[in-house]
């Protein structure tokens, strides 16, 4: 209806993908003794001293905060995956390789608040802002082949933040392809009192003669 915003359309802040991230799991090492802790989304603990357990990254910032444990990056943030990662999507200008949904995010949160449990940490930080440059660069230049023709683009394995950019644009390009493909669509598109009837065809008429 007019007037009223189309939500595929929104989009989300920094702040707000950044929010949803922090739902992701990730390993802890406790340094105190401490009992469960029972949370609306679920239960997590009891933590022992220097037993890994998991929890959401919200909870891991936090106790980490406190200085209550150490984070453990996960496995795809160690430096010979990054580098391989690196490569890969430099070598394959049309795939993006796989890695979590989240990880402009999660790095982001690591480096901000556990930037002392990270092992080289400065190599890990410039590799994954490498590969995110290689990754919207692939994507700015998908988004330049885009034809009139095309009603439908496959990008496997984007992130959250590279989603968020990617589809308000998307949508409306290919929404404008259409409809410049499809008139009827936009005839149907328009208000009743703007339409003129249109004569059914029944077939051809024959001339009625008198009797």
């Amino acid at each position: 209806m007019a007037g009223q915003s189309d939500p595929d359309l929104s989009i989300f802040s920094a702040p707000e993908v950044e929010f949803l991230a922090e739902d992701e799991m990730i390993e802890i090492v406790p340094n105190i003794r401490m009992e469960a802790l029972n949370m609306i989304c679920g239960d997590y603990g009891p933590f022992f001293p220097q037993i890994a357990t998991r929890v959401p990254l919200w909870l891991a910032v936090a106790l980490r905060k406190r200085g209550k444990c150490t984070i453990r990056s996960p496995e795809w943030m160690s430096v010979e995956r990054l580098t391989q990662v690196l490569e890969s999507e430099r070598e394959s200008p049309r795939e993006f390789q796989p890695l979590p949904f989240h990880y402009i995010e999660i790095s982001r949160l690591l480096f901000d608040h556990a930037h002392d449990d990270i092992q080289n940490i400065y190599m890990v930080r410039s590799l994954i802002e490498d590969i995110r440059d290689v990754r919207f660069h692939k994507v700015e230049t998908g988004l330049e082949t885009i034809a009139g023709r095309t009603h439908a683009v496959k990008l496997k394995n984007l992130s959250a933040m590279e989603v968020n950019i990617v589809r308000p644009f998307m949508v409306r390009a290919l929404q404008a392809f259409y409809k410049h493909d499809s008139p009827q669509v936009i005839q149907q598109s328009e208000p009743m009192g703007t339409r003129r009837p249109q004569a059914v065809d029944r077939g051809p008429r024959r001339d009625l003669r008198p009797r």
